[in-house]
């Protein structure tokens, strides 16, 4: 890969998730209207303007690219087809990541705007526009925390760590109350994209949500956490991103190499902890 292409692609990722930005910001407790997606989840109009306005700008400079975003789904590449076939050049949004949060006037939400070429993660900008916090990475350079280069945990044992947690599944009580007890503390934030970039800095030392996540949840996010040096899987020990795979079944597991292998077997429900930990070495 051409790495001129990835930098022109993440200054221009950068630029429009900073304006995305502005807009939510020039919302957050002001909002008009909060809609509900589901019993448990709703949307405002920050999502919808601010999604609008990355995708009128991804149009103007990159006509012939695809798009997936939360809110409108998926927008056809002119010579390509559907943006989940994995082929060309695909931008990967979410306009508001943590828009209960957001919702509520709590200051824990994200903007998230990712490049996927060929099916692989190529740019990440993940922006905590209440902080002002831009993280971002390239596929082929370091992870970056407001341009300074940033580094995911080291510490060699689980019981240091401080996890991003959320768990489904069978026997979800017994393995939440087993990874409680084997690290330090445990949080619920509230905005995947937030929380696993805070793994490229160690603010997180480890991130394992086990469902409801998708492309535009993870794609911006786990590349910087990997670029960090983070050891990034799905809950069977398998690759941590897959365009074509369907939305709210989608579980990433990211911490540091050496203690991978542990936490994955502590929060998965049906991967033999040998299997994982051969998965976790060649990763």
């Amino acid at each position: 890969m051409n790495d001129a292409f990835p930098r022109t692609d993440l200054s221009f990722a950068i630029e429009i998730a900073r304006a995305s930005g502005r807009i939510v910001m020039e919302r957050y407790e002001r909002l008009e209207r909060i809609s509900h997606k589901s019993p448990k989840d709703v949307v405002t109009e920050a999502d919808h303007e601010s999604e609008e306005a990355l995708i009128r700008a991804i149009r103007a400079r990159f006509p012939d690219d695809g798009i997936l975003a939360e809110e409108s789904g998926q927008h056809l590449a002119r010579h390509t087809g559907a943006p989940t076939d994995g082929h060309g050049r695909t931008w990967i949004l979410d306009p508001l990541d943590g828009t209960i949060n957001y919702a509520n006037g709590i200051p824990y939400f994200a903007v998230s705007v990712g490049l996927v070429v060929d099916g692989r993660p190529s740019v990440g900008v993940v922006l905590d526009p209440v902080r002002d916090e831009l993280f971002a990475a390239t596929a082929t350079g370091p992870a970056t925390l407001d341009g300074r280069t940033i580094e995911a945990s080291t510490k060699d044992k689980l019981s240091d760590c401080v996890v991003a947690l959320g768990l489904s599944g069978r026997r979800v009580t017994s393995r939440a109350r087993s990874t409680r007890k084997a690290v330090r503390v445990t949080r619920s934030m509230g905005s995947s994209a937030l929380s696993l970039a805070y793994v490229a800095n160690g603010r997180f030392d480890a991130f394992a949500q086990q469902s409801g996540q998708s492309s535009w949840d993870v794609a911006a996010a786990g590349l910087v956490a990997e670029r960090a040096g983070a050891c990034l899987t799905d809950f069977a020990g398998g690759a941590w991103f897959d365009i074509a795979r369907p939305g709210g079944r989608w579980g990433v597991v990211a911490a540091p190499r050496r203690l991978h292998a542990a936490l994955l077997g502590l929060v998965g429900s049906d991967v033999e902890i040998g299997a994982v930990a051969a998965t976790s070495e060649s990763a």
